[in-house]
């Protein structure tokens, strides 16, 4: 890349902390945030196990300070407290000072108010403003406003559980272009009756911890998290003295268009997005020190992504594990909350273990790292695989 992209503040709230230091220290400790669903009022209750945030929704409008007629949804909510987290972590004071875009990922929306007042919407004026609020793009722009982001960019991106990995891509483009000078990226996603139904019917959900990348695998744990990073061009690092956090070094993007929800057996998109990602990068397979992957537990994505890994790196594949054991499967939001995560590995060496692994897969030989190890990390190779086959990978690094 001809110009380098920093990274300067980050924000998250997920299923195992309400902020940046309290997701790090979770991760330190192998703390789950997985439990039975508690939250949400579903039929599957007592057969499926979730990520859940411990905030509720109140407690995240007194943060924000919204008014009691307010129309937001609780994916607009998370997103808005990590974006601004995000925001002030990065110390920016003056958000029309550089050309500034927001791009944010969902895959719910506003779906979870829909499912709540669905019967009542034509009776009840009071829960009619949700409708408004259902679609993705007001809950970019909620967040917009609340990052005091106006006149500028701000739109939506939707590809499936790779969506806030691709808004780091396209944000990372923007600059590259010198369309924008900053762009906050990431995504958001609540849990809702419609994706635990839909994950339900496709037989995917498990009854316990997931266990990425092991034989026994009975597949994921739905989560909620909103995760957001600043991304900064060398003009504003240079203006504002900026603290650096990390760079987006290179990234890929591709369609394997082998099935409407599963990936081909053989990881061809995966392959081929971590594959650009390392050609953009400059970099060869050797030199990458840590591969987060996207690692579901379901058996089709453990197969697929870990014969991908083999392809790409032969037989020096390097150390990786999958996150989703700690928070569940976050969806849109998975991209970011992964981003903050390999940030937090860079900087401070540790590669984070792939909990509740017990038996290899028969399939190949290549085993995730289950304890915490330190580490001196150059770079963290991030793996965002979704539905219908939209790959995405990220290379993020210490040096520009």
């Amino acid at each position: 890349m001809n110009k380098s992209i920093a990274i300067t503040g980050m924000g998250i709230i997920s299923a195992i902390g309400n902020n940046v230091e309290e997701n790090f220290d979770s991760l330190l400790q192998g703390k789950k945030g997985i439990s039975k669903i508690s939250k949400l009022n579903t039929i599957h209750e007592d057969c499926i196990m979730v990520g859940e945030i411990g905030y509720t929704n109140e407690e995240i409008e007194s943060m924000l300070g919204l008014p009691k007629n307010h129309n937001y949804s609780r994916t607009s909510l998370l997103g808005s407290l990590a974006a601004k987290q995000a925001v002030a972590n990065a110390g920016i004071t003056d958000m029309s000072k550089y050309k500034t875009g927001l791009i944010s990922a969902s895959t719910v929306g506003g779906m979870d108010k829909t499912e709540q007042y669905f019967y009542d919407y034509l009776d009840n004026d009071e829960h009619r403003k949700y409708i408004d609020g259902h679609h993705l793009g007001d809950g970019t722009n909620k967040i917009a406003q609340q990052i005091g982001l106006n006149e500028s960019l701000v739109t939506t991106i939707s590809t499936a559980c790779s969506s806030a990995a691709n808004a780091i891509i396209i944000g990372s483009r923007l600059i590259k272009a010198g369309k924008l000078d900053r762009v906050i990226v990431g995504g958001t996603d609540c849990l809702s009756k419609f994706t635990i139904n839909g994950f339900k019917t496709l037989m995917i959900l498990s009854d316990t911890y997931n266990t990425p990348f092991d034989e026994n695998r009975k597949g994921l744990n739905l989560g909620e998290a909103a995760a957001y990073i600043v991304l900064e061009s060398e003009k504003i690092i240079k203006a504002e003295n900026r603290n650096v956090l990390a760079y987006v070094k290179g990234f890929g993007n591709t369609n394997d268009a082998y099935h409407q929800t599963a990936s081909s057996e053989n990881g061809d998109g995966a392959t081929a997005a971590m594959e650009k990602t390392l050609e953009i990068a400059g970099i060869k397979p050797d030199q990458v020190d840590y591969i987060n992957a996207h690692g579901t537990a379901t058996p089709n994505n453990d197969l697929s992504e870990g014969r991908a890994i083999i392809r790409v790196f032969g037989e020096n594949v390097p150390p990786f594990s999958s996150t989703k054991a700690f928070t569940g499967h976050t969806l849109a939001a998975a991209g970011g909350v992964e981003a903050v995560y390999s940030i937090l590995a860079l900087q401070n060496n540790v590669i984070f273990p792939n909990l509740n692994f017990k038996t290899q897969m028969k399939e190949f030989n290549i085993t995730p790292e289950t304890t915490l190890v330190k580490k001196e990390l150059h770079t963290v190779l991030s793996n965002s695989l979704g539905f219908g086959g939209n790959c995405t990978s990220v290379l993020f690094s210490k040096e520009p």
